[in-house]
């Protein structure tokens, strides 16, 4: 008689089967040992968590396929992060996906978890065409405002493209670049290019307040990011204001 096949192996080779009507899986929901049918559940589960991840990046392609169909080929989608912290830079991103690119779990970067962003920050910049960042720091914030601040970062994430666009997809702005380009109300959630924007300067922004953090300590930025939590207010009351804090940003602001 043969030996049944040990639940230790069966749970290493579910890991290489991407086909739910594989005949391996059939077979063993055939098999009525315990251990055998959880890892079976454990599978239909993340198998239909695959099929929805599919079914959302299909989903927020269409802005994508939309552009393609009338003829561009780069297209660059725009995004920017850190309009609401009272200290750091805005930062804008842009990214160019290929054609037939496929990155599940793609997001407005506020809705992954910061493992998965960081997942999907290494997997954006092994299969994007062109990545660029631009930077406002908190003086020019101030001199701008945050509003002009955001464009011109959105603008300078553009220049930095190593891949000249020929469209662009843009989070909820118009820029002043002579290009086509579509805005986008909460694009971050709806269009996969402008999705990588978000997570590309998400990510880059989140590294930058966790050096400033070091730099200046006592304020939480590596926790904050520079928004007002309560840690960083009672830094501002202990500390007072660092070079890098937005001095037209209440409550910054009264304590001039």
């Amino acid at each position: 008689m043969t030996k049944p096949e040990s639940i230790a192996r069966i749970k290493e080779t579910l890991q290489a089967i991407t086909n739910k009507e594989d005949p391996y899986i059939q077979s063993l929901r055939a098999d009525t040992r315990q251990g055998v049918q959880k890892l079976v559940v454990q599978f239909d589960k993340k198998w239909e968590k695959f099929v929805q991840l599919q079914e959302k990046y299909e989903e927020m392609l269409a802005f994508e396929k939309s552009a393609y169909l009338q003829g561009y080929q780069a297209i660059a989608g725009i995004d920017e992060v850190g309009r609401g912290p009272l200290a750091g830079p805005v930062v804008s991103a842009a990214v160019i996906l290929p054609k037939d690119c496929i990155i599940l779990g793609l997001n407005d970067s506020k809705q992954l978890s910061a493992q998965k962003r960081e997942a999907l920050v290494i997997e954006i910049k092994q299969k994007a065409l062109a990545i660029g960042i631009g930077v406002v720091e908190a003086p020019e914030i101030d001199q701008i405002n945050i509003y002009q601040a955001s464009k011109k970062a959105m603008v300078e994430a553009v220049d930095a493209l190593e891949m000249a666009p020929d469209f662009l997809l843009i989070d909820a702005m118009q820029l002043p670049i002579a290009l086509p380009q579509e805005k986008i109300i909460k694009g971050d959630a709806r269009s996969v290019s402008i999705a990588a924007a978000s997570i590309i300067a998400k990510v880059y922004r989140d590294e930058l307040m966790a050096t400033y953090d070091q730099l200046y300590p006592g304020y939480g930025f590596a926790n904050n990011a520079g928004y007002g939590t309560k840690e960083h207010l009672l830094g501002l009351e202990k500390h007072g204001i660092t070079p890098i804090h937005r001095l037209s940003f209440s409550p910054v602001s009264a304590m001039l």
